[in-house]
């Protein structure tokens, strides 16, 4: 059985339930322009990636089809920091609020900012059409045990 690597919150009377994706879900194209969500990602060197996703695509996974260097070493588990960004401070408030989780693992995270945030805690919504994040210089890896991540 495939351990979900992860989770669109979506909220119902009084809790959130999580719908699991594993990385095929961010190969898929969107089914109709509604659910375009267009995404501005800037790597380590500068390069500017103007990449589409769609609504529930999960940015690291999007990231890793379209080539750009977000590690997610730890397969967004929330095991690592790999997938750390920055995003602009624009689009900020329109995330979920960050899970205690990955606060913890962001307080160990090299070059920390208050715009950080983990990629692969990030799940589109139409509210974040424009959005734009940075990866940071350096990331640090906390997966020890030599596994080697596969893009998906």
């Amino acid at each position: 059985m495939t351990t979900p690597t992860s989770t669109t919150p979506i909220q119902g009377a009084h809790m959130a339930i999580r719908v699991c994706h594993h990385g095929e879900y961010e190969m898929q194209d969107p089914k109709s322009p509604n659910e375009v969500v267009r995404i501005v990602v800037i790597d380590r060197d500068g390069h500017k990636y103007d990449i589409k996703g769609k609504i529930g695509d999960n940015l690291l996974y999007l990231a890793h089809r379209y080539n750009i260097d977000m590690e997610g070493a730890c397969e967004a588990s929330l095991a690592c920091t790999t997938c750390h960004v920055y995003v602009d401070n624009k689009y900020f408030e329109v995330l979920p609020e960050a899970l205690e989780e990955e606060e913890d693992l962001l307080d160990l995270a090299p070059f920390l900012q208050e715009n950080s945030r983990l990629g692969c805690q990030i799940i589109l919504t139409k509210e974040m059409d424009g959005l734009v994040v940075t990866l940071p210089k350096a990331t640090r890896n906390f997966y020890v045990d030599g596994h080697v991540p596969q893009p998906h």
